[in-house]
C-alpha cells in the first residue's frame, strides 16, 4: 500500500506536467524563440491524440497486468511516461514533436493508471478495497496538485519579457521537463519496491480488466 500510494503521487505529478507544459509551448508567441503561436483550438487538436491513446492503452495495461502482474504494468507505464518527457526535452521545435511526446506520456498514463487499483485491491482485505482505492485516488490528486504548484513556480521564476508581457523562458520549460522526468524516476523506484503479491493473482488482474472496461 505504501509504495503504491507514493508511486501514485509521483505518477500524478508526472501526468499533470503534460497538461501544463505542452499547451504553453504551443500557444506561446513565436517571438519567444520557442513558442509556436498556435491558437487554443489548434492546441487542443494537437493534444487530443494523447487522450485517445490514454483510453486505448488502459486496456493494454489491463492485459499486461493479467499476464505479468500489475507491478510490472505500473513500472512499464512509468517508463513510457519518462520516455515521453525525455523526447520533449530534446524535440520540441515542431508541433508534431510535441504531439508525439504527449502521445507517449498518454500511453504511459493509461498503462500505469490501470495497474494502480489492481495493486491496491491485491494488497488489502476485500472489506477494505473501497477505502483503499479512495485513498489511492487522493494520492493521485495530491500528485497533480503538487505538479501544478511546483511547475508554476519554476515557470514563474524562469521568465522573460516580451514587450509588456512576462512569459516563461525556454530554460524554464527545460527545468520543468527535468522536474517531470525526476518525478517519473521517483515513481519508477517506488514501483519496483512494491512487494510481489503473496496470494493468487486472480483478484488483481480482474480489477485491472474491470477498470479498463469502465
Amino acid at each position: 500500500m505504501l509504495f503504491t500510494n507514493v508511486s501514485s503521487v509521483a505518477v500524478g505529478f508526472a501526468m499533470y506536467g503534460m497538461s501544463l507544459i505542452p499547451s504553453q509551448i504551443l500557444m506561446a508567441p513565436e517571438q519567444t524563440g520557442y513558442g509556436m503561436g498556435r491558437t487554443m483550438i489548434q492546441t487542443g487538436l494537437l493534444l487530443a491524440p494523447s487522450g485517445f491513446v490514454m483510453y486505448l492503452f488502459s486496456s493494454v495495461g489491463a492485459r499486461l497486468s493479467a499476464a505479468r502482474g500489475p507491478r510490472t504494468s505500473l513500472a512499464t507505464g512509468i517508463v513510457v511516461i519518462g520516455l515521453g518527457y525525455v523526447s520533449a526535452l530534446f524535440l520540441r521545435d515542431q508541433p508534431w514533436e510535441i504531439t508525439l511526446a504527449t502521445v507517449f506520456i498518454g500511453a504511459g498514463i493509461g498503462i500505469a493508471y490501470a495497474a494502480m487499483p489492481a495493486l491496491i485491491m491485491g494488497a488489502v482485505p476485500i472489506t477494505e478495497t473501497a477505502a483503499a482505492n479512495g485513498l489511492n485516488a487522493l494520492m493521485r490528486s495530491m500528485g497533480t496538485s503538487l505538479s501544478s504548484a511546483v511547475i508554476s513556480v519554476v515557470l514563474a521564476h524562469e521568465s522573460m519579457h516580451l514587450g509588456p508581457a512576462t512569459l516563461p523562458s525556454s530554460h524554464g520549460f527545460t527545468v520543468a521537463l527535468l522536474v517531470s522526468i525526476a518525478a517519473a524516476v521517483v515513481a519508477l523506484g517506488f514501483s519496483l519496491a512494491i512487494p510481489r503479491p503473496s496470494r493468487t493473482g486472480s483478484v488483481a488482474p480482474a480489477a485491472a480488466e474491470e477498470l479498463a472496461s469502465a
